[in-house]
C-alpha cells in the first residue's frame, strides 16, 4: 500500500482530535431542548443509515444474522450504555468533566483484559498509570460526594453514571475485539449504530421521554448540534478513524484517547462557560497523563512480546 500524503494524515488526525473532542459539547447543546435518549437514538440511527449507504457504495452490503447479533450486543454496550451514559450524565455535569471521566476507558480495558485472561498481568509502569488514573477520578468525585448538588445539577450522579457506563463500554470494546464482524468496517459501524440507536430510542420511550418531546420547542442550537453529531461527529469522525487505522501506527491513532479530553475541556470553557477549577486541572493532568502512560507502555510491550492470543489484537 502506498504511503499516504503527509497532509492527508495531518488532516485526518486533526479531524479525529477536534471532532471527537467536540462531541461532548455538541451533546450538551443538543440535550438542552431534545430529550437525551431520543436525541442519541435518532443520532445513531441516522448515522447508521448513512454509513450503510457508504458500505453499499463500496459494493459490500450483505451481512449475516450472526453479524447482526454481534452488532446488537456491541451496540448495547457501546452506544446504549456507553454513549447513552455520557448523554444522560451531561444533564448533571459539564461536558469537559464528562470527557475527563470517559478518558479512563483504556484503564478499564487493561484491567478487564487481564482479569479475563485476554492479556498478561500489567507491568509495574502500567500499574503506576492505573493508580494515577483512579486518583484523578477520585480527585473529581470526592468533593462531589460531599455536596449533594452544584447549581442543581447533582455532579455525583453524573460522575457515577459515567463510571458505570465507561465500564460497560470497556467490556463491549473487549468483546468487539474477538467477535466476528462483517467484512466492511463501514457496514460493521452501520450495523452497530443502527442497533444501538434503536435501543436508545426504546430507552427513551420506556423512560417517558416522548412526553417531553416537543419539536416546536427545539432550539436552533440544539438542532444544529444534533446535525453536527450525526454528520460530523459520527460519520466524518469515524471515517477518519478507520482511514488512520489503515495507514498509520495504531499507537499513534490511540493518542485520541488523551487528546480528546483536552479538546473537550477547552471547548467547554470557551463556548459553554464551564469553569476550569484547579481541582479539575489537577485531575485532568492525572487522568490524561496516566492514560498516555498506560497506552504507551502497552503498545511497547505488545511490540516486544507476542500476544497471548488473537483475541487481544486490535479489531477492524
Amino acid at each position: 500500500m502506498a504511503a499516504p500524503k503527509r497532509s492527508l494524515v495531518v488532516i485526518a488526525f486533526a479531524a479525529l482530535y477536534l471532532i471527537w473532542g467536540s462531541t461532548f459539547l455538541g451533546i450538551r447543546f443538543a440535550i438542552e431542548t431534545i430529550p437525551p435518549f431520543l436525541m442519541a437514538g435518532a443520532r445513531f440511527v441516522a448515522a447508521g443509515l448513512i454509513m450503510s449507504a457508504i458500505a453499499w457504495s463500496q459494493g459490500i452490503g450483505k451481512s449475516t444474522w450472526a453479524n447482526w447479533r454481534t452488532s446488537l450486543i456491541i451496540g448495547a454496550c457501546l452506544l446504549l450504555a456507553g454513549n447513552g451514559g455520557v448523554t444522560i450524565s451531561e444533564q448533571y455535569i459539564d461536558s469537559g468533566l464528562a470527557a475527563l471521566i470517559v478518558a479512563i476507558v483504556p484503564i478499564y480495558i487493561v484491567l478487564l483484559a487481564w482479569a479475563t485472561g485476554m492479556a498478561r498481568r500489567p507491568i509495574p509502569v502500567v500499574w503506576l498509570g492505573l493508580v494515577g488514573g483512579f486518583l484523578g477520578v477520585g480527585t473529581l468525585l470526592g468533593p462531589a460526594l460531599r455536596f449533594s448538588s452544584s447549581g442543581g445539577r447533582h455532579p455525583a450522579i453524573g460522575m457515577s453514571i459515567l463510571l458505570f457506563s465507561s465500564f460497560i463500554w470497556s467490556a463491549g470494546s473487549l468483546y468487539s475485539r474477538k467477535a466476528k464482524h462483517a467484512a466492511s468496517p463501514f457496514l460493521t459501524a452501520a450495523q452497530q449504530m443502527i442497533c444501538g440507536g434503536l435501543l436508545l430510542l426504546l430507552a427513551g420511550v420506556v423512560t417517558g421521554e416522548t412526553r417531553r418531546l416537543h419539536p416546536s420547542s427545539m432550539s436552533i442550537l440544539s438542532l444544529a448540534s444534533f446535525a453536527y453529531l450525526v454528520i460530523i461527529g459520527a460519520v466524518v469522525g469515524y471515517t477518519a478513524y478507520i482511514w488512520l487505522l489503515r495507514h498509520c501506527d495504531p499507537a499513534k491513532v490511540a493518542t485520541y484517547a488523551y487528546v480528546n479530553p483536552i479538546v473537550a475541556v477547552l471547548l467547554g470553557a470557551a463556548f459553554a462557560g464551564e469553569t476550569l477549577r484547579m481541582r479539575t486541572l489537577v485531575a485532568a493532568g492525572l487522568i490524561i497523563g496516566s492514560v498516555a502512560l498506560v497506552i504507551t507502555a502497552q503498545q511497547l510491550r505488545e511490540r516486544a512480546e507476542p500476544p497471548i492470543s488473537a483475541a487481544i489484537e486490535p479489531a477492524d
